[in-house]
């Protein structure tokens, strides 16, 4: 059976589990007690997966942890891993994504913050330098902070090109660069922005969530504030596959890690009543590219439930069939190993869940 480490962060600390021979373990003691875990990026690139951790200590502030063993140590660098440069005359508030690069570039590993920065590390995630050309972008002093702040919150790149990067800041939505992050432009045509008298600008989306389909890496997905799209040119147009979902707002977007054309929403009432849709705990899948949707319910709560996912407390794994996971603000965690047929209870009474990531071991 296929040997899986789960990574929960929470408001209040970070909680791991596995699955061996086919059973879970119990949520582990909390690692970073106290700590708010806002990012967690699962490096299986090397021999022994790197756990890297983001985290938001009241009284020291944000830092990157990183861990060789699944957690049972962690390493915090001497000197802040991610932080400004002195002329910026900024500093980190969060450190809300850590991603891993393809294995095209076996060192590298991003990190997106709050303000809203891409930061490129060449050394596994244990420092990081600023992409300028993104900080000094143009079109800056005209972001304005979504409601969660002004934060690069996803990080895309290509298996078949290390110079190709996408990022979605909130909110002034999608950017991608061509050239390693020398150069940035906005991909957001076809997005909407409901809020602004402009409804399709060039920037300013609230853009939610982005995930690359497994088998056309040009095709992506796009969770936004309010509507669903997708992109198959790698973002340079959007059309919209929200119909046929019970809401198209939300914030998490998953795709499957083998099935081209395939992937998961869990949608939402309204920016103005963030609980499920309909009340209902139900995840929604796509396996014709957002032709049609289908709610993925057995094995999850039937009755009223309120407990909202956020936008990276929804994931996969990279097993077959795939594992599925999402926390929500309940304290639940709830997983698949069946590419979301069915699900299972695997914690309650956690602390508000902030970030899933799930991977296989070996």
């Amino acid at each position: 059976m296929t040997d899986v480490l789960l990574t929960v962060g929470t408001r209040k600390g970070l909680f791991t589990a596995r699955r061996q021979n086919g059973r879970w373990s119990a949520f582990d003691a909390p690692h970073f007690n106290a700590q708010a875990i806002y990012s967690i990026g699962i490096d299986t690139r090397r021999a022994r997966p790197r756990i890297l951790v983001g985290g938001d200590s009241a009284h020291f502030g944000p830092s990157v942890f990183h861990s060789d063993d699944l957690g049972a140590t962690w390493t915090e660098p001497p000197s802040p891993a991610v932080g400004f440069p002195e002329d910026t005359g900024a500093s980190v508030e969060r450190v809300w994504q850590l991603h891993p690069a393809p294995a095209h570039s076996p060192d590298v590993v991003y990190a997106g913050t709050e303000p809203a920065a891409l930061f490129r590390s060449a050394d596994g995630g244990e420092s990081f330098e600023l992409v300028r050309p993104l900080w000094e972008h143009p079109t800056r002093d005209q972001w304005v902070p979504g409601g969660g702040g002004e934060a690069v919150h996803t990080v895309v790149t290509d298996a078949r090109d290390p110079d190709a990067v996408t990022v979605a800041v909130s909110a002034a939505g999608v950017f991608r660069s061509r050239d390693g992050g020398a150069s940035w432009d906005p991909a957001n045509r076809g997005v909407s922005a409901v809020f602004l008298p402009d409804q399709y600008p060039e920037f300013g989306q609230c853009v939610h969530k982005v995930a690359q389909d497994a088998g056309d890496l040009d095709r992506l997905y796009l969770q936004n504030h309010w509507g669903v799209f997708r992109s198959d040119d790698g973002g340079t147009a959007w059309t919209s596959i929200g119909d046929g979902l019970p809401s198209d707002f939300g914030f998490a977007v998953v795709a499957h890690p083998h099935r081209p054309d395939t992937a998961y929403v869990f949608p939402i009432n309204a920016d103005i009543d963030r609980v499920p849709a309909g009340r209902r705990c139900r995840v929604y899948r796509t396996s014709d590219a957002g032709a049609t949707w289908e709610p993925l319910t057995r094995g999850l709560p039937e009755g009223d439930h309120y407990g909202t996912v956020l936008r990276d407390a929804m994931c996969a794994d990279g097993a077959d069939p795939a594992g599925l996971y999402f926390g929500n603000r309940n304290g639940e965690v709830y997983a698949s190993a069946d590419d979301g047929d069915s699900w299972q209870l695997l914690g309650e009474h956690l602390p508000d869940v902030l970030c899933v990531r799930a991977a296989v071991l070996g």
